[in-house]
């Protein structure tokens, strides 16, 4: 099966973070919301029209799957003659909003978890540098970049989030981790000359380790076995592989056996059609001379 990340089938581990308790909070409003309105006599979609928000918004909302808004809060708490109840809780979803921002957005929680206990790591970058390589640079440029805008809180809380998931390279004993990048991604000069450059060093860093392998599916291949989008694959001590596929701000865990076969075999034939690692190592080292 395919299995939204967060959801039922994958154990948040969000007990460190506080994301758990922010879920049941969550919930609980939503069942909150729910008795008022059937209390009312009203529908949800009877409910959203008055309130200017969509049926499948307001089932969302109700069934814990969605952030119940502070403005949603108090239009609701107004529309149904709450008393107060849920408006008053406006402030705490504020709170519990900001705290499942610390360090990783929500559609992305699951994951550092997954590669912090992955034994074997592959990824396959064919439209940004998978973020183990990203320098701080690099990193913020992507921040910075991204849209709708980043406030500069979140921003700085996301490239600390993301730099220390870098120690996974190093640590003892290492996980076997393998990057295939296209090489028009590392053409792309993010952040500018400077930062640019910065990022190749850091590539001819991280290449030589020891547990580390890295290609480059260069930009004249004719045959190529994934046109498909970027995809990692992961595989926990002790327990079968998994995928992990991220397009958009929307994430989804691959635990179907059969699936994850294909995206291995698919990986396979990347590696196998993408330059050597040595071969790799002297084009970045071609790149970096010409910046």
């Amino acid at each position: 099966m395919v299995a939204q990340a967060g959801g039922s089938g994958v154990p948040t581990g969000g007990e460190a973070d506080g994301t758990d308790e922010v879920a049941d909070l969550f919930r609980a409003l939503g069942r909150q919301i729910k008795v008022a309105r059937v209390r009312a006599g009203m529908s949800q979609k009877e409910l959203g029209d008055r309130l200017g928000y969509g049926e499948e918004t307001t089932s969302s909302v109700e069934r814990g799957r969605r952030t119940p808004q502070p403005e949603l809060l108090v239009a609701v708490d107004e529309l149904l003659e709450c008393g107060g109840l849920l408006a008053a809780a406006a402030e705490d979803v504020e709170r519990a909003r900001a705290r499942r921002r610390v360090r990783h957005p929500e559609w992305f929680r699951d994951y550092p978890r997954l590669e912090l206990e992955a034994v074997e790591l592959h990824y396959y970058g064919a439209l940004s540098l998978p973020g183990l390589l990203q320098t701080e640079g690099h990193a913020r440029a992507v921040f910075t970049a991204r849209s709708p805008l980043l406030d500069e809180e979140t921003i700085e809380q996301r490239l600390t989030a993301r730099l220390a998931r870098r120690e996974i390279l190093t640590r003892w004993p290492p996980p076997l981790v393998t990057f295939t990048v296209e090489e028009s991604v590392l053409q792309r000069p993010i952040g500018g000359r400077d930062v640019h450059r910065e990022q190749l060093k850091r590539l001819l860093e991280v290449a030589p380790l020891r547990n580390v392998e890295l290609q480059v599916m260069p930009t004249d291949q004719p045959d190529h076995p994934s046109l498909g989008g970027p995809f990692t694959l992961l595989t926990p001590k002790a327990k079968p592989q998994v995928g992990y596929l991220e397009v958009q701000n929307v994430s989804r865990l691959v635990t179907d056996a059969e699936e994850v076969r294909i995206l291995a075999a698919r990986y396979g034939s990347i590696r196998a059609q993408a330059l050597t690692p040595r071969e790799s190592l002297a084009l970045i080292e071609r790149l970096l001379g010409d910046r």
